[in-house]
């Protein structure tokens, strides 16, 4: 039996360990923030925005920074149907709502058109998620975002590495958020990160990060509102320092497998990730979605895979599709796209041997 090929696992190195190790170490007393206020540097660096908020994940980045925009109850918020349920939790958190709507089918990404469509006297805010690291039409999203008086936040949890436009994946909007999952391209085994240039957003943000006390609040255990407790711990900074240091080789490696894949699967009946002239794909997960008409057995093909000792996953199900939300059968590209789709296993050392196993399986079972 040949080793078995992973989904995903994270690249992680001697410089890791060390930093870790010293955390452990020393990281505490004066120092029980060092790692973190470095971690929080490096990676506003790197996106080239002006603030930075470590966090536990990316679900509590999101949370906070839809409750400092004083989303809450009877307000809605706008997100596509495709997506995992952590882009549409914390909206449910603030007692608002969120509104499903349809992807355009080649990024699988929000449809700008039906998102002007849904808008509402009641709604507060439109959620970007950038898909698998797929772009969403920020552009266009952002137009509508000003046209109606709306702030547009980025879900750049699977996007490090993308670029739009030349900006990166989470540094246009009102705020950015992103995870740092040991399956993410870089991690800090569980951890996030709130991003915004709005200095005034990042205060809100910064207070309701530390249990709702004020930065320079002069009394002791004194919160000035109830906040929260999404906080990262230093030792997880300290190997999300090492990672940031080598994010480009990181992304450059996620990069590789994917365009390995691609050039093994043209000539196929399916399409892969999408980049434009204008964008860069950070390729987080490659996703193969079969053409319509084709016949295809998406769960034929994971049990193949599982037979021959690969890991692979579903595409997202539309969340409308889950028994706590209401069907939105009207946003058909949604509905049918998970059906035809599977993510590819995707880590940054996968061997072309490895690549080639799987998508043996890929020509053998659209062959018939």
């Amino acid at each position: 039996m040949s080793e078995r090929i992973h989904y995903t696992k994270p690249s992680i190195t001697e410089l890791e360990v060390e930093y870790a190790t010293d955390a452990a170490r020393n990281g505490w007393g004066e120092q029980c923030y060092a790692y973190i206020e470095r971690f929080e540097t490096l990676f506003r660096q790197h996106l080239g925005v002006d603030y930075a908020i470590a966090t536990s994940s990316c679900t509590g980045a999101l949370h906070m920074g839809l409750a400092a925009l004083g989303v809450g109850p009877g307000d809605e918020v706008i997100l596509a149907d495709t997506n995992w349920i952590a882009s549409a939790a914390p909206i449910t958190y603030l007692g608002a709502t969120p509104i499903f709507v349809d992807i355009i089918e080649d990024s699988w990404c929000l449809d700008p058109e039906v998102v002007e469509a849904a808008i509402t006297p009641s709604t507060k805010a439109i959620i970007a998620v950038h898909l698998y690291g797929n772009l969403c039409a920020m552009n266009e999203l952002l137009a509508i975002g000003e046209r109606h008086g709306l702030p547009v936040i980025e879900d750049a949890a699977e996007a490090i590495g993308s670029e739009y436009h030349g900006r990166r994946a989470g540094s246009m909007g009102a705020f950015g958020t992103f995870s740092f999952h040991g399956t993410k391209t870089m991690t800090t085994g569980e951890g996030g990160m709130f991003v915004t240039n709005d200095p005034e957003l990042y205060e809100k943000v910064l207070t309701l990060s530390n249990h709702g006390r004020r930065r320079g609040q002069k009394k002791q255990f004194w919160p000035d509102e109830v906040g929260f407790k999404y906080k990262l711990s230093n030792v997880q900074a300290a190997i999300g320092c090492a990672q940031v240091e080598r994010i480009d080789e990181l992304i450059e490696a996620k990069r590789k497998v994917f365009l390995e894949y691609q050039k093994r699967l043209t000539g196929l009946p399916l399409s892969m990730n999408p980049e434009s002239a204008d964008n860069k794909n950070g390729y987080w997960m490659p996703t193969i979605v079969v053409d319509q008409g084709i016949e295809f057995d998406r769960d034929a093909l994971l049990e193949a895979f599982r037979g021959n000792g690969i890991d692979a996953r579903v595409f997202f199900w539309p969340l409308s599709s889950l028994p706590m939300f209401e069907n939105c059968l009207e946003n058909t590209k949604s509905y049918d796209i998970c059906e035809r789709a599977v993510n590819l296993p995707s880590y940054h050392d996968l061997s072309v041997a490895e690549i080639e196993r799987v998508v043996a399986l890929i020509e053998e079972h659209l062959a018939g």
